[in-house]
């Protein structure tokens, strides 16, 4: 085999730049040990930022694999925290360690919507898909999928005591559903636009929706469960024979009427007015539902405070007397009357007026009547504000806001330094220098729209151009701005150091190439030389220019120009030497390579062309992207360069074979640029998604094959996951469906299961013949030879071995594994399950696993005689070990009950949660006796 060119594999490295992103919530989170409100959680692309927002620094980051995060919740205990991802996968992760263990995968979109009950043993998830999901998360599995709502689901609230469960929708229903039948009893019909927004109020008595227009409205739930029985129509009425048969058309009806309001009647109760004029972007409260937070898509947050009962009946008392005041001037004698309003019970508290237009939002109620309210902004950025509840006219105070770590736009131009340590990003309003290695921001200077930059030789200056045509240049130890050059008259687009280093061209819009060169001045007021550049020649062109650069060897010019060409000029003399010609729109980007042989170019027409810089002969035209080419580059000292297109992939090139080598994915959102360090090992590419990515070069080489191999693979499995459903026989589909999802990883546990019964097959047919021709021979024969597989599990069972596959098999993941085993291997896998069952292995994974393939395949295993004893046998089994398990487990918790009883004689303290609170009293008590002490003294 002859030599081949060997490439070297870029990988993903870091994620920095981005504070919070826009697509997912902002929620706050407890650390262990830590107070509350002092850490939030946001969403950064597809990883998890936890914040300090004391310190302004990152403490922890749950990493994603590949799709942005769209929801996040906090479990109710504090320990656990739910992450919702744009391919409709929820992953919960300890914030203990950062850690994630378990996944469930059942919806086909994005998340948009998470919530835990009050205990944090179920979890209700919304989606794009319009689909909403009861997760189980001790037994971590899908319990059931509810289908109804007709657009994205915006809100999914479970009720604390009651098994109920309330959505809303885009299609601007709100939906109540009985989980307890998996159907929808009830539809809110009262809004005419998109619910965006809701809440459950005093007591989940009230409920609050927020829609597209400047109303907030309220609805009064009265739940009628506790006055009737179950089923019971509304009034029982005795009939006699004539009245029954009169009555029998309109009986329907009636029945109809009170099953429509059997366990809760919905009625509007009025609605507060925003401020706002725009549709709720998000609504949410407190804990205890006391105050309530509301913004539209300005920069203004509008705060509400809903009051107690005591308050309201305090307020309609005071209403009371100043209405009776009224009516004794008037010398009226009739009762004034003086009806409750919705008014009276939620007020407005304050407004909070943040620094831009606010995306999320979320509070936190804290001993001492203090509301802390964090807030993330649209311009990648996240501030709290603290405010006391109590006071007559509260005010908020700004706690604390994060900035430094990102920029407010995004970055449309990167350089890395020479000697590959510091990265510039600049952006429309700041320019930050990095340090590479620990991706800490070492200045943020103030600058104008920035459009290309560069680091002087030395790298203690850098040199921007501006969408204004100016050139700033500034000190990087001192952070301050040098001058402020009036370059050009139009956009200065593109800037390139001259290959001697005393120098630098800029192309502009305004149809120029100036030459400029360093020049050190004495400064008038320090008397201090500072660095400056001063302007020596002009290229006058016929059109815009998009991009300019230097030849190495310093023979040649090349200028990209709005015409879709590229001019070739000598730099000595600026006389015109060649053009390419050849795209059909602008070229935005061009560069040359070490040896000044080749020159690349990537345009708007989604094409890169490489030509020869001889004769100015096209090489090769590659389709490189799907969208315009935004940023091209060569690895210094090679023929290989990189792409990066607003399609938002980075590709990597070589230049003499015209292969494709690699594409490197991980922005969600167009790439604006790219710098690859001189030593070609980093690249930092920034994008849309307000990201910077930090890429490093491995020593593990390419092979081309394996790569398009690869490609095809993923391909293939994506495909594959795209298909739909299995059907179960007989069924239709209705409002509650199964809450799994067929993917590549059910499809992969199906077939080792497939696999394993096939090798148990394989392993008792050897047996059968080992014994067969033992009898035969009448003697002992020497034993087959096990599967070289259960030697390497430990010289297990073919059966245990079976049991251990299914083990494996993610419990979120079970169900749909086992709807897509063929029905062949069913009646194998039921005899298995009577022995598990027999010697008490796994009985309660057996169990559910043998109820679902019952479910699903009854007809045919009903009707197939064979089964007929093994299914009499399981029956059996199975209820005395279930029966045995569940006196076990009643055994065990009656024990832990009565050692609770022992403990708490002895101690004379209650138990867990009363302990603390006797605390609490105790403490009150001695405190007061100090303070009686003190006035004494």
């Amino acid at each position: 085999m002859g030599l081949t060119k060997q490439y070297l594999r870029y990988v993903a490295s870091a994620v920095f730049g981005v504070i919070g992103s826009q697509k997912a919530n902002i929620t706050y989170v407890t650390l262990r040990g830590g107070e509350r409100g002092r850490y939030v959680a946001v969403a950064a692309c597809e990883h998890v930022f936890i914040w300090d927002v004391r310190k302004g620094e990152k403490v922890l980051i749950l990493q994603g694999q590949k799709h942005e995060v769209t929801f996040l919740c906090t479990s109710p205990d504090g320990i656990h925290i739910a992450v919702g991802y744009e391919d409709g996968v929820v992953r919960i992760f300890s914030l203990l360690n950062g850690e994630s263990n378990i996944c469930f995968n059942g919806h086909k979109s994005a998340i948009s919507v998470i919530h835990y009950d009050a205990l944090g043993a179920r979890l209700v998830t919304g989606s794009k898909d319009t689909d909403v999901i009861v997760w189980d998360i001790i037994n971590e599995c899908g319990l059931y999928r509810l289908r109804g709502h007709k657009d994205m689901v915006t809100q999914a609230l479970l009720l604390k005591d009651k098994n109920l469960l309330v959505t809303c929708s885009k299609d601007s229903f709100v939906k109540w559903w009985d989980l307890d039948t998996q159907h929808c009893f009830k539809t809110v019909v009262g809004h005419r636009s998109e619910v965006w927004g809701m809440l459950l109020l005093n007591e989940e008595n009230r409920l609050l929706t927020g829609s597209a227009d400047s109303e907030l409205r309220a609805w009064d739930i009265n739940y009628l469960e506790g006055e009737k029985a179950e089923g019971e129509p509304k009034v029982k009425k005795g009939k006699t024979l004539l009245e029954d048969e009169d009555n029998d058309d309109d009986h329907g009806e009636g029945v109809d009427e009170s099953l429509e309001e059997r366990i809760l009647s919905c009625t509007k109760a009025g609605s507060i007015l925003r401020e706002a004029r725009d549709r709720v972007v998000s609504l949410t409260a407190d804990s205890k539902a006391r105050v309530i937070a509301c913004h539209g898509n300005d920069s203004v947050l509008e705060l509400f405070t809903v009051l107690s009962e005591e308050e309201v009946q305090k307020k309609m008392s005071k209403k009371l007397k100043k209405a009776k005041k009224k009516a004794a001037k008037v010398q009226e004698e009739a009762n004034p009357d003086v009806k409750r309003t919705l008014k009276d019970e939620i007020i407005r508290l304050t407004n909070i007026k943040a620094s831009a237009k606010i995306r999320w939002v979320d509070c936190l109620s804290c001993p001492g009547g203090e509301l802390k309210v964090a807030l993330l902004l649209q311009n990648n950025t996240v501030e709290t504000y603290s405010l006391k509840t109590s006071d007559k006219t509260p005010t908020a105070n700004k706690t604390a806001r994060l900035t430094i770590g990102g920029h407010r736009t995004d970055v449309r131009t990167l350089a890395f330094s020479s000697d590959n340590l510091a990265v510039l990003s600049a952006s429309g309003d700041t320019v930050k220098v990095w340090n590479r290695s620990t991706l800490q921001v070492i200045r943020t200077m103030a600058c104008e729209y920035a459009l290309c930059s560069l680091f002087v030789p030395g790298d203690r200056q850098i040199i921007l151009g501006t969408k204004s045509g100016k050139l700033q240049i500034f000190e990087l130890s001192s952070g301050s701005l040098l001058e402020t050059v009036d370059a050009h008259d139009g956009a200065l687009w593109s800037m390139c150091l001259a290959p001697d280093q005393r120098g630098i061209i800029t192309g502009s819009a305004d149809k120029t190439v100036k030459f400029w060169e360093f020049e050190l001045v004495k400064d008038r007021e320090t008397s201090h030389k500072r660095l400056a550049v001063k302007h020596t020649r002009t290229l006058q062109l016929e059109d815009d220019v998009l991009c300019v650069r230097f030849s190495p060897d310093h023979r040649l010019l090349a200028v990209s120009l709005l015409d879709c060409t590229v001019k070739v000029f000598y730099t000595d003399t600026l006389k015109f030497f060649l053009s390419l010609y050849g795209h059909k729109l602008p070229v935005l980007c061009l560069d040359i390579s070490h040896d000044s042989t080749l020159i690349a170019t990537g345009s708007a027409d989604r094409n890169v062309k490489i030509w020869g810089l001889d004769f100015g002969d096209c090489h090769r035209s590659m389709f490189a992207h799907d969208d315009s080419v935004m940023f091209l580059q060569f690895v210094p000292k090679t023929h290989l360069f990189f792409t990066v297109g607003k399609d938002r992939k980075i590709k990597q090139w070589d230049a003499d074979k015209f292969e494709h080598i690699q594409t490197l994915e991980g922005h969600h959102r167009e790439v604006w640029c790219l710098a690859i360090s001189p030593n070609g090992d980093h690249i930092v590419s920034s994008s849309h998604d307000k990201s910077l990515r930090l890429w490093e070069r491995t020593r593990e080489p390419i092979i081309l094959e394996e790569e398009r191999e690869m490609e095809r693979e993923a391909e293939f499995e994506e495909s594959l996951a795209k298909g739909d459903m299995p059907v179960v026989p007989g069924e239709t589909a209705g409002e509650a469906a199964p809450a799994g999802k067929k993917t590549v990883e059910t499809v992969k546990a199906a077939e080792r299961i497939m696999e394993a019964l096939e090798l148990y097959r394989e392993e008792t047919r050897k047996m059968e013949e080992y014994q067969y021709f033992s009898e035969k021979a009448g003697k002992e024969l020497p034993p087959p030879k096990p599967n070289p597989i259960l030697v390497a599990f430990g010289n297990v069972s073919p059966s245990r071995y079976v049991l251990d596959v299914i083990k494996k098999v993610r419990s979120s993941e079970l169900e749909v594994s086992l709807l897509v085993l063929p029905f062949p291997y069913i009646p194998e896998l039921l005899k298995l399950f009577s022995s598990y069952v027999q010697q008490g292995l796994e009985v309660e994974l057996v169990c559910r696993c043998l109820f679902f393939l019952l479910k699903i395949h009854f007809g045919q295993i009903s009707s197939n005689q064979m089964l007929l004893s093994v299914i009499d046998e399981l029956r059996t089994n199975t209820l005395s070990k279930v029966r045995e398990i569940r006196d076990v487990l009643g055994f065990n918790s009656a024990a832990l009950q009565f050692l609770q009883r022992e403990i708490e004689s002895k101690e004379e303290v209650m138990f867990f949660a009363d302990a603390t609170g006797r605390l609490e009293k105790k403490k009150k008590r001695r405190r007061k006796r100090e303070r009686a002490v003190l006035t004494i003294a």
